[in-house]
């Protein structure tokens, strides 16, 4: 009887916490817009159908007609992941479908610069193609475009950046951003872009009976590592490629790129490929050449997949060794009108010995200290500075940059980007005026700042801070930009605050009425709260499986003492 009695009580439990999880669960999606979580389990049938990607009947036939005649067609990525991954996708579709003569070039960010330039074009005639293909790059390539058709050659665009006033001249653009397209999401990555081009092609060559599901992965990798919108076409992307790659099909280098990561197929989330795996593949186009990262993504030798994953995980700690000496500089900069209270309303800074691979990654570090739009320089080739810039929620970047242009005739040579994030070249004398110009129109739109997002989900009570809804959040999203990993806020006590590693915070906590301690993470943090006070946190629910047990854990986003009851 009693037996009996405790089974029943377990099972009441049990299901007490399931529908507690689903709860919560229903509680962030609808405050991510999604109504009905059903919709997020449907698969590649949910996909937006390829029909209104205008340009897409134009290229997909250019490029049936090219394989027919046997024709060199050469790929023009760009040195990030998204141009890598989608390069290798290119490569590989296009194999698969019938091409034969098929090669690939990156520009090289220093002497040539981002995109379809004059430059890479002139190396690009050294392959005698018959046609180019861009990946990730080419919609605002008006010189380059010029260039290769004063060379005869043919020109196929697929990007997702946004257009300028006036469209390069090619034989097909496939941009769901372009003038007048109607396709169902913006916000595709290039890699996505070349996808939806090989699917079409595949139609176009009756060729049902090729696969390409199985690189989903390459997709799921560039569309996450790119920080582009994870709407509901892209989630679907993204989650069909994490699904294939947790069922062991990913290619040979993004098998060793996860390996040299430490991360196991089977349990790969969205935020694997964003901090552990785009990271390591973006390095060899910040301090190398990201023909490296190409090559990985396209051998399908194991050996060889693992030797250049090895490489690039040691450019990605070079990588990282310079980033951290680039901050403290940068952050010497600012702290004296950080002291003063007189930090402008966006961020602008230069430095001569500054790598320009690195100065993306420096501004979005600064923009999120700093909670303002952040542009950062590094010197080019000719006399010229290349900046990256990283943008807050209320101000896009790229239409800030083009009215700057539009109102300094001159002082911008060349930009292009997204609302987030964009790049641009200026003359290194023009630099005094460029940053004054930023700074004024940053703050004439959106005022001085900081500007805080102070989104969120809200507190989760103690019968919720459970396993189950830390393991359900793994499963679930996938999370990402435009889609956020759910981010929790309460009071704890700290029972113990230890600094690890001399740049990491571990702690324990206690909430008030929980059920026992819950750990807690704080990354590049060594301020630590005194034991036996509250504090008041910010944090993603996640999983420590330290030692092989798995325990909820909160990484903690944000934390502040609590002044103690009067």
């Amino acid at each position: 009887m009693v037996a009996g009695l405790r089974a029943v009580a377990a099972v009441t439990a049990s299901l007490a916490s399931h529908a507690g999880v689903e709860a919560v669960l229903d509680r962030i999606y609808a405050a991510r817009g999604v109504a009905d979580r059903r919709l997020e389990t449907r698969g590649l049938a949910a996909l937006a159908a390829p029909e209104a990607l205008s340009g897409l009947a134009e290229a997909t036939e250019a490029l049936a007609q090219a394989i027919g005649r046997g024709e060199r067609i050469l790929v023009i990525g760009d040195y990030d992941a998204d141009g890598a991954t989608g390069t290798a996708l290119a490569v590989r579709g296009l194999h698969r479908l019938g091409a034969r003569d098929v090669h690939y070039l990156i520009p090289d960010r220093v002497r040539e610069g981002y995109g379809l330039s004059p430059a890479i074009v002139e190396r690009a005639a050294t392959f005698d193609p018959h046609w180019i293909m861009t990946v990730d790059n080419g919609i605002n390539s008006l010189d380059g475009a010029r260039a290769a058709r004063e060379r005869g050659l043919h020109l196929i665009i697929t990007d997702h950046h946004l257009p300028g006033a006036t469209l390069p001249q090619a034989d097909a653009i496939v941009n769901p951003n372009q003038p007048g397209d109607l396709f169902a999401s913006k916000a595709l990555a290039g890699v996505g872009v070349v996808l939806y081009v090989l699917i079409a092609l595949r139609r176009r060559l009756a060729a049902d009976q090729v696969a390409l599901a199985d690189l989903l992965g390459l997709v799921a990798l560039g569309t996450v590592a790119d920080c582009v919108p994870l709407d509901a076409n892209n989630r679907v992307l993204v989650r069909e490629g994490l699904r294939r790659l947790n069922a062991g099909q990913a290619c040979p280098g993004i098998e060793a790129l996860l390996l040299v990561s430490g991360k196991r197929s089977g349990r790969i989330t969205a935020q694997d490929l964003g901090f552990q795996v785009g990271p390591r593949l973006n390095a060899a186009g910040r301090l190398a050449d990201m023909g490296m990262g190409v090559r990985c993504l396209l051998t399908d030798d194991r050996g060889e997949a693992l030797r250049l994953a090895r490489e690039l995980d040691a450019l990605n700690r070079e990588r990282r060794e310079r980033e951290a000496q680039m901050q403290a500089e940068a952050h010497a900069h600012l702290s004296v009108a950080v002291a003063a209270d007189t930090l402008a309303g966006a961020i602008c800074l230069m430095e001569p010995h500054w790598h320009p691979g690195v100065v993306g990654i420096l501004a979005g570090r600064l923009k999120d200290t700093y909670k303002r739009p952040a542009i950062v320089f590094a010197p080019a080739e000719g006399g010229a500075l290349r900046g990256s810039g990283r943008s807050v929620p209320s101000l896009n970047l790229r239409d800030t940059l083009a009215v700057i242009g539009e109102r300094h005739t001159g002082l911008i040579r060349q930009f292009g980007g997204h609302a987030a994030a964009a790049g641009l070249t200026i003359a290194r004398d023009d630099y005094p005026r460029f940053a004054a110009a930023f700074v004024l129109e940053v703050e004439r739109r959106i005022g001085c700042g900081p500007y805080v997002d102070e989104g969120g989900d809200g507190p989760l009570r103690p019968g919720e801070l459970t396993l189950a809804l830390a393991a359900a959040i793994r499963a679930g999203g996938p999370w990402g930009n435009g889609f956020p990993e759910p981010l929790f806020e309460g009071v704890f006590e700290v029972l113990e605050a230890v600094v690890v590693k001399d740049a990491h915070l571990r702690l324990r906590l206690a909430q008030a009425g929980g059920d026992g301690p819950v750990k807690a993470m704080v990354f590049r943090c060594t301020q630590a709260p005194k034991a036996g006070s509250r504090i008041h946190a910010r944090y993603h629910l996640g999983i420590d499986d330290f030692g092989g047990r798995e325990a909820p854990c909160l990484y903690l986003a944000q934390w502040s003492a609590v002044s103690p009851d009067p």
